[in-house]
């Protein structure tokens, strides 16, 4: 049906069903605003983009935590694995959300829609696979927020011509990449 409805010839299930005190007692107002809340918490990665100064930067925290969760929670043997998983999970959750957030939030890359820096920075860990725990983490997100901010070439260019989920995650991984080149340099020379 048209309007969602489902009616049956034979029965009258639609009745039923709409006359039933568990429908009756479904808040749809309340139902909507749950599901919003969810949507600004996950496209916020969990309230973190919502701070009023350097969203990007508190948003990024969650792929730090990523990281750290993972070298802490799996075996060495699979981290990459995990890394892979959680750069594609973010990254799908936010080709989801793209749409949504730039209607919510009235911007083309909304600045409190950060999923685009966790799988940024989750780029650095990925790749990196020798050298200290902590530098990777520390260095990572520093290196990926400077280079995220200053957007060199060819971030540069996406940032300000592609406008849709794909050009808001990818100013973002090429900014992993640089910060993930750094990263490997500064190892190589201090460790």
């Amino acid at each position: 049906m048209a309007d969602g409805s489902f009616r049956c010839n034979w029965c009258n299930v639609d009745g039923v069903i709409r006359n039933s005190t568990f429908y009756k007692s479904i808040n749809v107002d309340k139902m909507k605003k749950i599901k919003e809340l969810c949507f600004i918490l996950l496209a916020s990665a969990f309230g973190l983009g919502l701070m009023p100064v350097a969203p990007g930067s508190f948003g990024a925290l969650l792929g730090v935590g990523i990281h750290l969760a993972i070298v802490r929670f799996v075996s060495l043997q699979n981290q990459q694995y995990a890394l892979i998983a959680g750069l594609v999970v973010v990254s799908l959750v936010h080709f989801m959300l793209t749409p949504w957030a730039q209607k919510h939030w009235r911007e083309s890359d909304p600045g409190h829609f950060v999923l685009d820096e966790v799988a940024g920075y989750l780029v650095v860990p990925l790749l990196i696979r020798t050298g200290p725990v902590w530098f990777i983490a520390v260095g990572g997100f520093l290196a990926f927020r400077v280079i995220d901010i200053i957007k060199i070439p060819p971030a540069r260019q996406i940032d300000q011509n592609i406008h849709d989920a794909w050009g808001i995650l990818l100013d973002d991984i090429v900014s992993g990449l640089y910060a993930t080149g750094i990263i490997w340099i500064a190892i190589k020379l201090l460790f």
